[in-house]
Parts: structure tokens; sequence; C-alpha cells
């Protein structure tokens, strides 16, 4: 008995491994939540919590430009049925982790066990019959199968008959690590969800209103798009403005005359209602604006009030008023840039140690865009909205800051090449582990090439001493191949420095 417990332990830990946290909706890897404000998206929450309250299969597809608040409503949904025992799994899609697709049914099957757990021995066994069920290579289709779709069909046709359907939230479809990988996650829930032989399981999928998904959409699918014109959408804007205006004057009254009377004046509040329109990322952005610390909340509102809209949810205009608060704002948006490019978030640390050189204007960076950066000191610095990547990433919308990609990864091998040369080891893992990729899309600058000569010099001494107390002793010499496109004058040294690793592994 002990040994098949011992078994069945080692089987399900073989899936905890491969979970990829930062999909499901409510781990901390995700803090801080983006959920609705008390009071808010009421009629919309009620219209999606009616679609699924059906006995039949039918998913929602909330679609809308980036910054409509569609996390923040996939997000209390999900919180909303978890509390009712009726969410079966979630995967929420970020730009800021490098989510892998192997890893996206796994980690519904893993919380599908949970929600479910007269389930979780038969996932247990299709992982105990095919040990290669979790890796990387395996077909979607056949995780699909094995860990969802047969586990659930065990289940008694009593075990449904008197509960209400469970659902499965899949959150920024759009961000999915690729257009393809989207498309066929769609296609495999839709279709095996979709078996009579199954309970019902609705989905919810959210996304940006983009070709490739709109195309496998089936059509079926429950449709609400989100715009910034709806009139429930510009009412429930208003009252998240005047709740966080009226927090920032309640919570700091020593900075306000007479804290008892409203703040702003009603033609201010009005101005900054048009400016924000229906988009919740523009007013959420403000308000980060207008209460940071160290500044008045007046100044920083006559501030956003300055330039005039001739249209509202003008969030490149809001963009570029934060960005020209910063005395040298192109040498800090080459520094955001570089955080918007980096593979994984890095702690404040981490970033300090990486950007040694930039360390200056790295601190004042994060203090003057701190209304569009995540940084407690503590986690991972992250941006707040991916609205803001496509502000930076689109020339046309960014103008005098934008930082091509190219640049912006020249600068990151660059700060990775020079951390290996000091042979730092906070970030060691990162700058050795990403620098080809980072390479890959790099400008040839100068700099780039003069640091991948030091580097190869480096290396090429430590080869031939046989020195193994060096950071530099674990550099992944596989990764130098990279840096020939890049320096062709470095190809004979690295061809030797290839060749003898080699030899040594050998």
């Amino acid at each position: 008995m002990e040994s098949a417990s011992a078994s069945y332990e080692h089987l399900w830990n073989s899936l905890c491994k491969v979970v990829d946290f930062t999909g499901i909706f409510d781990s901390e890897c995700r803090q801080p939540h983006s959920h609705c404000m008390e009071n808010t998206r009421v009629a919309l929450r009620k219209r999606i919590t009616q679609v699924l309250d059906r006995r039949d299969q039918t998913n929602v597809w909330l679609k809308g430009l980036a910054g409509v608040g569609k996390s923040s409503i996939a997000f209390t949904i999900s919180e909303e049925l978890k509390a009712a025992e009726r969410l079966a799994a979630t995967f929420f899609f970020s730009h800021k982790y490098a989510q892998k697709g192997a890893a996206i049914i796994p980690t519904i099957a893993y919380q599908l066990a949970l929600a479910i757990p007269h389930i979780q021995d038969t996932i247990v066994c299709a992982i105990k019959n095919d040990e290669m069920l979790l890796s990387p290579g395996k077909s979607r289709a056949d995780q699909m199968r094995e860990l969802v779709i047969k586990p659930l069909q065990q289940l008694k046709g009593d075990y449904w008959a008197h509960r209400e359907s469970f659902v499965i939230t899949i959150d920024a479809l759009d961000e999915c690590s690729s257009s393809e990988e989207a498309a066929r996650l769609v296609t495999l829930l839709t279709n095996a969800l979709a078996d009579p032989d199954l309970p019902v399981i609705h989905v919810i999928f959210t996304s940006r209103p983009e070709a490739h998904i709109d195309a496998v959409m089936p059509f079926r699918v429950y449709r609400i798009p989100l715009t910034t014109r709806d009139e429930d959408t510009i009412r429930d804007v208003r009252f998240f403005l005047r709740a966080s205006l009226d927090k920032i004057r309640t919570t700091r009254p020593v900075l306000f005359d007479e804290p008892t009377i409203r703040w702003p004046l009603e033609d201010e509040f009005e101005t900054l209602v048009f400016k924000a329109g229906g988009l919740f990322v523009y007013a959420a952005t403000a308000m980060n604006f207008i209460s940071t610390a160290g500044h008045h909340p007046q100044d920083r509102l006559d501030h956003l009030l300055r330039e005039k809209s001739t249209v509202g949810a003008d969030i490149d205009q809001l963009y570029r008023q934060i960005i020209g608060t910063s005395e040298d704002p192109v040498a800090h948006c080459r520094i955001l840039a570089s955080i918007i490019h980096l593979e994984e978030p890095l702690s404040l640390a981490h970033l300090q140690e990486l950007f040694h050189t930039d360390n200056k204007s790295l601190a004042v960076m994060l203090e003057v865009f701190s209304p569009v950066i995540l940084n407690d000191g503590v986690g991972c610095v992250e941006i707040y909205h991916t609205s803001l990547c496509d502000f930076m990433g689109d020339p046309l919308r960014s103008k005098q800051y934008h930082t091509d990609d190219a640049h912006a990864h020249e600068h990151i091998v660059c700060c990775c090449l020079d951390f290996l040369l000091r042979e730092g080891s906070s970030p060691f893992r990162y700058a050795s582990a990403t620098w080809a990729t980072h390479l890959a899309g790099a400008y040839p600058s100068s700099k780039l090439r003069n640091l991948l000569v030091l580097l190869t010099g480096r290396l090429l001494r430590l080869q031939t001493s046989g020195t193994t107390d060096s950071p530099l002793h674990y550099f992944p010499y596989r990764s130098l191949p990279y840096a020939r496109r890049t320096c062709l004058s470095l190809v004979t040294v690295l061809n030797v420095l290839i060749k003898g690793h080699i030899l040594t592994m050998n």
C-alpha cells in the first residue's frame, strides 16, 4: 500500500511540477489582481451569468480593445464562480510571463482535479499509462483527450443531476505565445466540450477582436463586444473616477484646505470623464498619476487637463503626458522599452544588477513612471497594462519616445554581456540563459561587438586554463553560434570555443 501511495504521490507531483501558476487567475504570481470595483459592470456581469446558468453548451466570447476592462471582468466572474464552487479552471494569458503552450492543458487538468476530486484518480492513471503525456512534445489533442475528456467521461450522470454547470475561463487569448497556439486552444476546448457524453462546461474567452481568433470561434458562441462608447461602460468609468478621487481627498486630507468639500471642481471632473471616455485603463492610469506620492493631486490633475482632447479615451495622449514629466524622457524610455522586452519579469534587485551602468536612470525612471509600472520593491517589476507595450512599440503612437525592438534588444544583450563579464551572481541565470535570444533580435552596434570580443576572449582563457571557480564556467556554450551572425570576425574563435567545449563534455 505504501508503495502504491508513493507512486500515486509521485505521479500527482509530476503534474504539479508542470503547472504554470501564472495562468491561474488568483495565484500570488498575478498580484495585484485586477477586478471590478464594487457596483461597476453590474449589468454586463449579470448578462454573462445568465448565459452560464444555461444547461446547454453555450460558450462566451468577450471581445474588445486593450483597456476596456476584459481581464477585470474575467477575474471578477471567476472569483464569483469559485465562491459558488462552479469554477472548473482558468488560464489567464499575459505578455509579462514566459508562458509555454505545453503547460496550458496540464494546468487546466490540475485545476479540474481540485474542483472535481472524483476525476483526480483518472488523471493520475493517465499519466501513469503514458510517461510522456506531460512532455512539451506531446500533442495537445492527446493531452486534452487523456487529461480532460476521459476523466470527465468517467463521472456518472447522477453526479451532475443536481449540480449547476461548471465554467472554464480563458483570459487574454490574444496574448498567447502564438496565434496558432491560441487558435488550436479554442478549437480543442470548444470541440471537446461539445461532446454530448460530457457534463455541461461553459468556456469564457476574452481577447481583442483579432482575425485569427474570430476565424476559429464557433458560430454558436455568445459574442459580447465591449466598446468605449457603451453607455453602461461610460457610466461605470464615471463612477470609478468619482470613487477614486473621493478616496484621494479623504485619505490625504492635509493636502486640501477643506477636505469635506467635494474635489475636484465639477467642470474639471467632467473634463476628466470626457478624456477617459469608456476606457477603464485610462481612468485607472490617470488615478495612479494623480495619487502619486510626493505630488499634490491638484497639480497632477491640472497637468492632465492642460492638454485639450478632441476625442475621449485617448490613452496615447495620457502616456505621452506621463512620459513628458521626465527630465530625460529618451533615456528613461530606453530603459522602459528594455523592461518590456525582457523574456520574463525580474525583481528590482536583479534589474539593478543587470542594468548596472544605468542604475541612476533606472531609479529615476521607476519613480517618474510609477503610474504605469508595478514595483513594490519586493516582487517583480512589471508593466501596469499591456496597452503601454502597444504604445511604446508603435512609432506612430509613441513618436519621439519610441525605441525600436532592435535597439531595445541591443541594450538588454549589452547589459547581459556586461554582467557576465563582471561575473556577477544575482541574475546570472537570466543573463546566461537569454543573452542569445536578445542577441538574435539586436542591432549589431559597435558596443555589442566589442563586448562579444571581450566575452569570447575571457571564455577562451578559462577554457585553456581549466579554471572552474568562475561563474562563467557554467556559461551555456551551446548559445555561442548565435554570435556568429553578429560578429563575423569572431567566427574562428567561436568555432574553437564550441569545439573545445564539446571535447570537454565528451
